[in-house]
């Protein structure tokens, strides 16, 4: 591979981008930015393997904000995305990148919600439109969205989006946009279907792979084999023995997922499940209690994880081993991140050994093998640091951050260093206390005021 400059300014980027991009602390271009950012400026298609967490989000937003006339407020560059989480994070993003030019707006349009308001700020028009394909097709149907002036559409984590069955909404999306198009696909691995929508719907895709391999010494991995009826047995062992804040152990089937959070539960663990079946509002509870740490064990499936930006993760435990090798790379990638150190462990059956022998072949190194009787328990009952208190109001409700924590910092006398994360969504809102607070929280909560009124406070 020839060895490119790192340096932004090495790009026929405006000057402005350049000074927001260092403003943003974007020091110098990550492998992924290097390699395909001279592609997609030239206007070619592109097809980038490459993981979350390698600066996909921002290669593709610079080249995608590059053409866009702040003048015209029809959709320009569109970006479809798995799941509503992903599309938020990328909004995020894309609305950083965008500081540099006046007035760019950036709508989100994902399943979950009610339609209307949506339709109301598509009627105000938006520059990009960053979206899940189910809900961009119902607008493309209803006729409240329209591509005719498309440069840019961007399939972000494609596996994911076929994973998920999403390959006619794709399809039918991209039907309904200008042939005159750039087309970008960003994938962490490369399944049949990404090479079926390359070969019907881009024009001479370019491509590139960014290795996703990670530094041995950011992950130890673990392999422990174990008989099929062991499994659920040596989830609480592993739990019991590494002791993690918090974990996210990955299943194949939602059954498994419930099976492995009511051994859990049983066991006293605080764990939930994360799969595809969950309601929009169960889903957002159970993220939020796994980021503000009052939750240990996240059990989720890989569809449902998929797009999950989880900050200082220390553990990943693999319940049975993926059945690609290039998927446990990147269930494993989630722990050791932002130079954190993570352990991944996986529990393999006999029946799995040609799994774990396909992993120790793309990473060219020999697995490390541990007995499950060497895992000792280290006594105490693995309890989260934080309790969550729900509040039965939201954001339209007019409830914000400062006044859940004037009311516990106030007339509940809570120290506020001892209150976590809050989380506010439309109709409900979430608050982190630590654990031995709790209740004093929330009986104090009911008994008082929050913001002038009288809301109704559970402990999750």
């Amino acid at each position: 591979m020839t060895t490119e400059s790192t340096a932004f300014a090495t790009l026929p980027l405006s000057t402005a981008m350049l000074a927001n991009l260092d403003a943003l602390g974007y020091a110098s271009m990550t492998p992924i930015q290097a390699q395909s950012l001279p592609v997609i400026l030239r206007g070619q298609d592109l097809i980038a393997q490459a993981k979350t967490g390698s600066g996909k989000t921002a290669a593709f937003g610079i080249g995608l904000l590059n053409p866009i006339n702040p003048r015209y407020f029809g959709c320009q560059a569109l970006v479809l995305c798995p799941t509503r989480e992903l599309a938020d994070q990328v909004a995020k993003e894309l609305r950083r990148l965008a500081r540099a030019e006046d007035n760019i707006k950036i709508l989100t349009l994902c399943g979950g919600v009610s339609l209307g308001p949506q339709i109301a700020s598509l009627e105000h028009g938006a520059h990009i439109i960053v979206g899940t394909p189910g809900r961009i097709q119902q607008h493309l149907d209803k006729g409240t969205l329209v591509l005719d002036g498309l440069n840019t559409l961007v399939l972000d984590e494609a596996d994911r989006m076929l994973d998920m069955g999403f390959f006619d909404a794709i399809a039918s999306i991209i039907g309904k946009t200008p042939s005159r198009r750039q087309t970008l696909l960003f994938s962490a691995t490369y399944p049949a279907g990404i090479e079926q929508l390359a070969a019907d719907f881009m024009r001479k895709p370019q491509q590139v792979k960014v290795e996703s391999l990670h530094a041995d010494n950011q992950i130890e991995q673990r392999f422990i084999e174990i008989d099929p009826q062991q499994r659920l047995e040596a989830v609480t062992r592993v739990l019991g023995h590494y002791r993690p804040q918090s974990c996210v152990a990955f299943c194949f089937t939602k059954q498994q997922c419930e099976d492995v959070v009511a051994h859990l539960t049983a066991k006293g663990i605080v764990a939930q499940a994360l799969h595809g079946d969950l309601e929009q509002r169960d889903r957002d509870q159970v993220l939020t209690m796994f980021a503000n740490r009052s939750s240990s064990v996240l059990v989720a499936t890989d569809v449902a994880a998929r797009g999950l930006d989880i900050d200082g993760l220390d553990m990943v435990i693999n319940v049975e081993l993926a059945r690609d090798a290039e998927i446990h790379v990147h269930r494993v990638g989630r722990t050791g991140r932002a130079g954190e150190k993570g352990v991944a462990v996986s529990l393999v059956a006999p029946a799995e050994g040609h799994r774990a022998q396909a992993i120790e072949d793309l990473q060219k190194s020999p697995l490390r093998w541990d007995q499950l009787d060497s895992l000792k328990n280290k006594g105490e009952p693995l309890l989260p640091l934080m309790s969550t208190l729900c509040i039965a109001a939201g954001r339209k409700d007019k409830l914000r951050p400062g006044d859940i924590l004037g009311a516990l910092t106030g007339d509940a006398g809570i120290p506020g260093k001892q209150v976590g994360k809050i989380a506010i969504f439309d109709f409900q809102a979430f608050v982190a206390v630590e654990r031995p607070l709790a209740k004093q929280a929330m009986q104090r909560l009911n008994s008082g005021k929050i913001k002038g009124r009288s809301l109704k406070v559970r402990i999750v």
